[in-house]
């Protein structure tokens, strides 16, 4: 007969041996039903109430009609434009002060709404980078396809910064691209939620987990953390750049910001006149969101496209309309992240874990 406390032994060690692997198995599981579908928040403001020109048009991307607003400059006269992307649970409405002041530095705009963001129903799937950039990309080409543009470029936010840089690897007619607030990779980000949701894992623990966590995300739409990487993007493309960060994000650390910068520059050759310079804004003081509320923001990206689109004005007088122009936070605020919102943190968030 077989021993049985030796079998009660062997039992209870391959439990003890299994319980991470469930754990961490359960918690990718809950965390991507959590945090994978964001809540829709429709625009609750149009470009005219801010005296902006503007017509409705939608974006077709892998099937879907995104709504979008065309924000034409100079009386609509052939000249440069820029794709505005919003971040996550954010709509086209929050990009219209960085609209404001574009418009009186004389770009064309055009901004939309990302899948399961804004007046888009719920995706069926997790929407992660992958989406924003493949999103990003239909609408670039909406845009470059406008008989009106003679030259376009995108400025995105966090999220929609990501999706800025992923669809600049892919098409070649970026011209340009302003990253602000841009998280490095799908796991870097993934181990940030964490902090924001006060989980109590200290590293050695946390970025394995935030590793697994990210694949188990990723797994129903089939990506590879490599392929929707701002950082691997950002080495990928090889046109002008500029990174945007505020000092005082406590969303994205600014460790993200050091990480693009080096990938971006290190895949870049002196001696080839075809790789454009990447450039750094530091904002003292600026947070995660909001940055266009500084001047030094709004005259670094009209002189930073005036120079790389070719105009429509002179660096110098762009940087000067933009800083001068008016650019402000809309009135009822700006979405957060609901998923990190609804946790109660601590040891409380890890105990749902278990019982859910």
């Amino acid at each position: 007969m077989p021993d049985l406390r030796a079998v009660g032994r062997t039992t209870l060690a391959a439990t003890l041996a299994a319980a991470p692997f469930a754990f961490a198995w359960r918690f990718a599981r809950v965390y991507r039903d959590r945090a994978g579908y964001p809540v829709p928040h429709p625009p609750t403001h149009d470009p005219a109430e801010l005296g902006l020109p503007f017509e409705t048009l939608t974006v077709e991307s892998d099937g879907l009609a995104l709504p979008a607003w065309w924000i034409p400059a100079r009386g609509g006269a052939p000249g440069p434009a820029v794709l505005l992307v919003h971040g996550w649970e954010s709509a086209r409405d929050r990009t219209l002060p960085n609209a404001m002041f574009l418009h009186a530095a004389g770009f064309h705009v055009l901004t939309f709404d990302v899948r399961g963001h804004g007046s888009n129903g719920p995706d069926p799937l997790p929407i992660s980078a992958g989406e924003f950039g493949a999103d990003a990309l239909a609408a670039f080409r909406t845009l470059a396809a406008r008989p009106d543009v003679t030259a376009a470029g995108i400025l995105g936010h966090s999220m929609g910064a990501i999706g800025a840089l992923l669809a600049a690897a892919a098409e070649p007619r970026v011209a340009a691209v302003v990253a602000t607030a841009t998280p490095a990779d799908p796991a870097r980000l993934t181990r940030q939620t964490f902090r924001l949701a006060r989980l109590p894992l200290p590293d050695p623990i946390a970025y394995p987990l935030a590793w697994w966590t990210t694949r188990v995300y990723l797994a129903p739409r089939g990506h590879r953390m490599a392929d929707i990487s701002a950082t691997a993007a950002s080495a990928r493309y090889r046109g002008p750049l500029l990174f945007i960060a505020g000092s005082d994000d406590r969303v994205v650390p600014a460790a993200h910001l050091g990480r693009l910068v080096a990938a971006a520059r290190g895949a870049r050759r002196a001696d080839e006149p075809a790789d454009a310079p990447v450039e750094v804004l530091s904002l003292p003081g600026g947070q995660h969101s909001w940055l266009y509320e500084f001047p030094a923001y709004r005259a670094a990206v009209a002189r930073f496209l005036s120079i790389a689109l070719g105009g429509p004005l002179a660096p110098d007088e762009a940087a000067a309309l933009a800083a001068a122009a008016l650019a402000t936070r809309l009135p009822d605020g700006e979405s957060r992240f609901s998923a990190v919102d609804e946790e109660p943190g601590g040891m409380r968030s890890l105990a749902g874990v278990v019982r859910r």
